[in-house]
């Protein structure tokens, strides 16, 4: 794991942003298609915002969400509303989103139709994470149902998780999908976040899901 520290987090954002499209357009160089998976959260907004108007060839690039609540995609709480908004427009328009969402009454019953749709795309080419102050990644939530399943080696793609405390249920994708990413960042900001990473450290995956995704991480953090 490499730990970047910048000035500020406008600088982290643009920075960030110029890996991350300089990762893109060299994926694109061997590779007809490649898969974009980014989070949700107020931490990656700033990046996408940077992101979005880069000279990448976007219409071969996938965008896949790395966890998503259920709720509909106008919803204010819904990533794929953020994405949209903030990542898709611009020259990123041109990229193609592969929805995490789907219409059912629950996200169990979506975990067939997802999977069939991001199976042929995997691996992701470029990863972006964020990470809460209790070191969760995606949906991967200390104290969530089905945590350790997640977790494992053999994990299928994408699961249904809920966590305590969390209002709504989620679809995430899982340990294998996200640690076998060919380039992974994690983004974060804040006193409480280091810590939360350096804490992570020295605890099991299950007490922080962070540390399932460290071996070659590159991770940006701004005060």
């Amino acid at each position: 794991m490499e730990i970047v520290d910048y000035a500020d987090r406008e600088l982290m954002a643009i920075d960030v942003a110029n890996r991350l499209a300089g990762e893109l357009r060299a994926a694109l160089s061997h590779r007809e298609r490649v898969l974009f998976a980014v989070p949700g959260g107020s931490t990656p907004g700033p990046v996408f915002d940077a992101l979005c108007a880069a000279q990448i060839g976007w219409d071969s690039v996938d965008v896949l969400l790395t966890d998503e609540r259920w709720v509909r995609p106008d919803h204010p709480r819904s990533n794929t509303r953020l994405v949209r908004e903030r990542l898709l427009v611009d020259r990123a328009a041109a990229a193609r989103l592969l929805p995490m969402y789907q219409p059912t009454d629950t996200p169990d019953a979506a975990v067939a139709r997802v999977t069939e749709t991001i199976a042929p795309h995997l691996p992701i080419s470029v990863l972006l994470l964020g990470m809460g102050e209790d070191g969760h990644i995606a949906s991967l939530f200390p104290g969530a149902d089905r945590l350790e399943e997640a977790l494992a080696e053999d994990a299928p793609p994408v699961m249904a998780l809920r966590a305590p405390g969390v209002d709504e249920a989620r679809l995430t994708l899982t340990r294998p999908v996200l640690d076998g990413a060919l380039s992974k960042h994690l983004a974060i900001t804040g006193t409480a976040k280091r810590e939360a990473l350096e804490r992570a450290q020295r605890r099991a995956e299950t007490q922080a899901p962070v540390r399932a995704v460290m071996t070659g991480l590159t991770v940006h953090w701004a005060a």
